[in-house]
């Protein structure tokens, strides 16, 4: 099954979100990304984003797709959104460095164009 305009709307938001998470870790550490509390906001924001749209695609595109952790994915938003005194600074750390380009191979395939995202 291919994936209809609004599911490929979603991943494409996945995608670019991705991309800009990459981009704000790109060439950071982990010591940085505790000290900089507008870039942990903006990690965390897009991390939801991307949780909010993976929940959004539909579940034959999931089905379709089990590369993608789409479970642990849609979990995480609901961490961020409703439990802010749960946020473990490591765990994001390590969703933004190591997941976010797993996430980013496994999408790009999917999204048409996805080469001219993230510029």
């Amino acid at each position: 099954m291919r994936a209809d305009q609004a599911d490929l709307a979603h991943l494409w938001d996945m995608l670019d979100a991705a991309q800009a998470v990459l981009q704000f870790v790109g060439g950071r550490s982990f010591h940085q990304y505790l000290q900089d509390r507008m870039l942990r906001g903006a990690v965390e924001r897009h991390v939801e984003i991307i949780g909010e749209a993976a929940g959004r695609v539909s579940p034959a595109v999931r089905d379709e797709h089990p590369e993608i952790p789409w479970r642990r994915i849609i979990a995480q938003r609901h961490v961020l959104a409703h439990e802010y005194g749960e946020i473990r600074h490591e765990l994001m750390w390590r969703v933004a460095t190591e997941r976010m380009p797993e996430l980013v191979a496994a999408l790009t395939p999917l999204v048409p164009d996805s080469r001219q995202t993230g510029e």
